[in-house]
């Protein structure tokens, strides 16, 4: 239980008095008195420790996510400093992870290197004189980690999910989606012309002249403005259907003639496929257009201009600088967090395997595993009656539902095999280096699946990780240890009550839901997209759906902001999913039962409570913009008082009545799952 008492040894004289010191309950403690959680659950529920923790100047939020994040990094700064004093064997997990902390970490020499580790790609880009040249550097700067004109990737085939597929995608835009192009309120115009003042400032810090920099800066925003008119909205990219355009390699140039795709694909190592799925062709005819359009001395500065950005941290501060500076328009972070934390973040995504090996040995307990299993089969169990009592889905989608759930796959804490990360290249020579062949390695490790059987075994996610997936082409659902930590508790100290709120509703449930969620409802069993509903049954689905796109769409979290109901139904869903199935596999547990309350509270009230345990924090008005426009997922806040006001045991555990904020009428509340 989370009121289990803790000792601290203090000592006098000569005497050692251990004192016991009762822990306090982490859900009781949160608690803001002040507000009722009929009028605001979130606020309730969080606002005592919202009030006491700031957010911190390098920070564009603070949170639960950010305390565990924060624990987290102390304790990759002790695997980091400890690999870096073993004098390791040359191609040694030690001697990776040591050389790419010493390299990174040592200021100076980044410093007095300057652009150097970047020489030979900016030579390359100078030899640019044509559209062909102009391909070909990019499909090299790819490999090394600097994407341009549009994105590319390899993931597994959406209608045959045992084949890995190279995908064609829209992108080549710097501002994070094309809504920035286009909305003309105040802030956004700001940032459109932040973005032409950063980029004139980094191609004249890298030599070019000033007044000649600036005029690039404005062409190149003219020219991503042309890119993002033909680039789907955040809404309409939740389409799969409509993103499969499968498509003979023989057949691009009539899509976009100007590319030469057989000799982009040789360079970006694309082989042993014969066709490709591309996403967006209206993108890429638009593309076509454009490169033919824009002078090839402005793509020369726009490719440079990317590729500085891209390693801005790894080079010298006046770079990290001036991108951390125009970053906090999206963020508004006040300040740069220290080059140790950066470092590592850094290095998490590039070798997080190799990093999580060591975090699982040293710092994760293997017997908490088997409570998430566990809870795991609690809630497929739970979805699997739920989907038994529905009225409104037919027998024949029911059976293949049942089916689709049985065989969802679970990947829980860390995996059973670790990726080999023999073949990556980390020395000394300089830290641009160092995570130019970490990419390399990433590039080449994706690019090397295509045409080889599907590895379902593979993670898509680091232990480390403080979050959760779906992947409907494996239909299944990742949970890494680092989800479950509530900081400062060991898992033994946690009641069932938080846990089934924190863990078993807010992730594990909600990433089980996603499964059936608009998206994820469309891949069937083996992860293949395919129509496996009835007619009737999809269009009553869709029907429940437009009562949660249009109750999100009500909430305006900043002035002139509102959430987007459409691009956020999948997780909205999936959050209401997960909290309804954590209710019913909680009401099996023997804390419920027993009924007994703990710090005052019930167990059903410490469920909720749990489930906004998941979202504790604040954020920064910049960052919840910016998210409004780019993210799929509502702001946090949102994700609390947004699905709670849909279920009826919220409102018997804190007898919320007509009149009160968080009350809707029955009529209104969104029934799916």
């Amino acid at each position: 239980m989370l009121a289990a008492a803790t000792f601290v040894v203090s000592s006098s004289c000569n005497n050692e008095v251990k004192t016991p010191v009762a822990k306090k309950d982490f859900l009781a403690d949160n608690l803001d008195t002040t507000v009722s959680p009929a009028d605001d659950f979130f606020q309730y529920a969080n606002g005592g420790w919202i009030k006491r923790n700031p957010i911190p100047g390098d920070q564009s939020g603070w949170g639960i996510g950010n305390l565990v994040n924060e624990e987290n990094l102390t304790r990759f700064k002790e695997i980091n400093e400890k690999a870096d004093s073993a004098n390791a064997a040359k191609g040694t997990a030690d001697q990776k992870i040591g050389d790419f902390w010493k390299t990174a970490m040592d200021s100076s020499k980044a410093e007095s290197l300057g652009l150097k580790p970047l020489q030979s790609w900016f030579d390359k880009i100078d030899q640019i004189k044509d559209i062909n040249s102009l391909i070909q550097t990019s499909a090299e700067l790819k490999t090394i980690g600097s994407g341009t004109l549009f994105a590319d990737f390899v993931t597994q085939d959406a209608k045959k999910s045992d084949v890995e597929a190279y995908i064609l995608w829209q992108g080549g835009i710097g501002l994070p989606e094309r809504e920035y192009y286009f909305k003309n309120d105040s802030t956004t115009i700001n940032i459109r012309n932040q973005y032409v003042s950063y980029i004139a400032k980094v191609l004249a810090m890298s030599g070019q002249e000033s007044v000649s920099a600036m005029k690039d800066a404005n062409d190149i925003l003219a020219m991503e403005t042309k890119l993002a008119r033909s680039s789907r909205k955040l809404e309409d990219l939740r389409d799969d259907y409509k993103n499969y355009n499968k498509m003979a390699i023989s057949d691009l140039p009539k899509m976009s003639h100007a590319v030469n795709w057989r000799s982009y694909l040789e360079t970006a190592h694309v082989k042993n496929i014969d066709s490709v799925i591309v996403g967006q062709p209206e993108f890429f005819k638009n593309l076509d257009n454009v490169l033919k359009t824009t002078p090839i001395p402005l793509w020369k500065s726009y490719v440079k201009f990317n590729l500085i950005n891209d390693f801005s941290n790894e080079l010298p501060d006046s770079y990290g600088n001036a991108a951390f500076e125009f970053g906090r328009l999206f963020n508004g972070a006040k300040q740069r967090r220290p080059r140790w934390k950066r470092v590592i973040g850094q290095e998490n995504g590039l070798m997080g395997e190799l990093l999580g090996q060591l975090y699982v040995k040293d710092f994760i307990n293997p017997n908490e595993k088997q409570r998430y299993e566990v809870m795991t089969e609690n809630i497929r169990e739970a979805l699997k009656d739920h989907i038994s009592k529905l009225t409104w889905m037919s027998d024949a989608t029911k059976q293949k539902a049942y089916a689709k759930l049985a065989a969802m796959k679970k990947k829980v804490y860390y995996p059973d095999k670790w990726k080999d990360y023999s073949a990556m290249d980390i020395g000394t020579e300089s830290y641009v280096q160092n995570v130019i062949n970490a990419n390399i390695w990433q590039y080449n490790f994706e690019h090397n699946k295509l045409g080889k059987p599907v590895d379902r075994d593979e993670w898509g996610m680091t232990p480390q990780t403080y979050n959760a997936e779906y992947n409907p082409s494996n239909n299944e659902i990742t949970l890494p240890a680092a989800q479950f930590i509530v900081p400062g508790y060991k898992d033994e100290e946690l009641d069932d009550a938080l846990v089934y709120g924190y863990a078993a509703a807010s992730t594990i449930g909600h990433e089980i839901t996603h499964g059936f969620d608009d998206q994820g409802r469309k891949y069937d069993a083996q992860g293949n997209l395919s129509k496996w509903w009835t007619d009737q049954d999809s269009v009553e689905f869709t029907r429940r759906a437009q009562f949660i796109i249009k109750q999100f769409n009500e909430y305006e979290p900043v002035k002139g902001y509102h959430i987007n109901g459409e691009a956020t139904q999948g997780e909205n869903i999936a959050d209401l999913g997960g909290i309804v199935l954590g209710i019913d596999a909680f009401k099996k547990t023997d804390e419920y039962k027993k009924g007994e309350k703990v710090a005052g509270l019930t167990p059903m009230q410490r469920f909720f409570l749990g489930y906004a345990l998941g979202w504790l924090g604040q954020t920064r008005e910049e960052l919840i913009r910016n998210r409004i426009l780019t993210d799929v997922h509502a702001p946090a806040k949102w994700r609390v008082n947004g699905p709670f006001v849909d279920v009826d045991e919220f409102y018997t555990a804190f007898n919320i009545k007509p009149g009160d904020k968080m009350f809707r009428p029955d009529s209104l509340r969104v029934r799916i799952w």
